[in-house]
């Protein structure tokens, strides 16, 4: 026998600048019926008379979600922007939920609502929420053509990214500053980004890029070249690291431990792979652990996270899907890895020395795996002609629990 689902008790509310004339006929029940509705002051200010008792959501956010289960059986209404669940709280909620007790109404997101004012494709531009994240999350996405959507905390963010994109040399890049939406303040505004940007923008506030400029581009291909990185030396050379990211076949949503992250190349690589992936990068030395989160947030990858830490001793909780040993390779690190991994993790280890060769040629003949050994040279100047100068070789295994 089965029963009949609960009677939602939460109604996710999502509200434009129009405030309650936006609003579908459910929503507008659901406030009225609603004995609590919660959500930030300026939400709120929005909404006609209602009979139910209102709570401002309090900052943090986090704070406020005790308070919301703390009303569990009662109807509670909770506003948010837009659409809930694009860049909106909808989720933040809904995972201390079971799916019967809840139920959404969306209006047109910020993101719509651009494009509709821009007579952009939504499927073609790129949406990314900066209100509370470095500007530098537009990186991946710079490239002339490209059209970005971009949410920002206020006025002086506008600022903020023209400066940036004009440093980036993408100052040639037309701006379309959005404010209020949709609703009676609605106002859009077009400037270059390296020009003087208005200082009267009001919140909240949505940016339109359409990239124009001579600016370096990031590949979609992995192996980057190596002076998108800051490093002391302590690097995987573009062709090696090509080959590792191929033998490490990140997949979207995947965990990676780099241990023995040196600059970060490996692990930002695989975090640019796809925006669902996440890394945790484990580095004995503080310097290059602050380097590699310097460079993770530069090149727009910010969320790795970096630990200061040496393996086997310092190895992260939690099972990953791949692990990279760029450093620190030994038996006892090995041996820990074994015992630990779930099946169908993939390892992949580089070795350079004689010693950690020979480690990994034992390990691949007890345990299996593909055994490669990477040998490159580059052309150098020989007095007044050229010859090849070669690296030293390198052994890479890779190979799946």
């Amino acid at each position: 026998m089965v029963e009949s689902p609960a009677r939602p008790w939460l109604t996710i509310v999502g509200i434009g600048e129009d405030g309650w004339d936006g609003l579908a006929a459910p929503a507008r029940a659901a406030i009225d019926a609603a004995e609590l509705v919660m959500g930030p002051a300026r939400h709120l200010a929005l909404l006609d008379e209602h009979r139910g008792r209102t709570l401002i959501w309090p900052v943090p956010f986090a704070d406020g979600v005790p308070l919301l289960l703390a009303e569990r059986g009662r109807a509670v209404v909770v506003l948010a922007s837009g659409d809930p669940f694009w860049f909106g709280a909808g989720s933040s909620l809904t995972r201390h939920l079971e799916r019967e007790e809840w139920v959404a109404h969306p209006v047109p997101s910020t993101f719509s609502l651009a494009a509709a004012r821009l007579g952009w494709a939504l499927q073609d531009m790129a949406c990314v929420a900066i209100h509370a994240a470095p500007v530098m999350r537009l990186r991946p996405h710079l490239a002339p053509g490209r059209r970005i959507v971009a949410l920002l905390r206020d006025g002086a963010a506008v600022r903020e990214v023209a400066a940036w994109l004009t440093g980036q040399d993408f100052g040639a890049s037309t701006l379309y500053i959005l404010e209020s939406l949709g609703g009676p303040r609605e106002r859009v505004r077009t400037v270059r980004a390296d020009a003087t940007v208005p200082e009267d923008v009001a919140h909240p506030v949505a940016l339109g890029i359409d990239c124009t400029g001579g600016g370096r581009v990031l590949p979609c291909a992995s192996g980057l070249s190596d002076d998108w990185f800051d490093h002391d030396g302590q690097i995987s050379k573009r062709p090696v690291r090509a080959l590792t990211l191929s033998a490490l076949a990140p997949r979207p949503g995947e965990l990676l431990w780099d241990i023995g992250a040196g600059s970060g190349s490996i692990g930002i690589e695989w975090l640019l792979a796809h925006p669902a992936n996440h890394v945790v990068a484990l580095e004995a030395d503080p310097a290059r652990a602050m380097r590699v989160a310097a460079n993770a947030t530069a090149l727009g990858v910010d969320r790795i996270d970096v630990r200061i830490g040496r393996a086997p001793e310092a190895l992260p909780e939690g099972q990953p899907d791949a692990v990279f040993i760029g450093g620190g390779l030994s038996q006892a690190l090995l041996q820990a890895l074994w015992a630990r991994l779930s099946m169908g993790c993939r390892l992949v280890a580089n070795a350079v020395t004689l010693e950690s060769e020979a480690l990994l040629a034992q390990w691949q003949a007890d345990k299996g795996g593909h055994l490669l050994r990477i040998d490159l040279a580059e052309v150098a100047p020989i007095g007044s002609r050229r010859g090849w100068r070669a690296s030293y070789p390198l052994v890479q295994w890779s190979v799946t629990l």
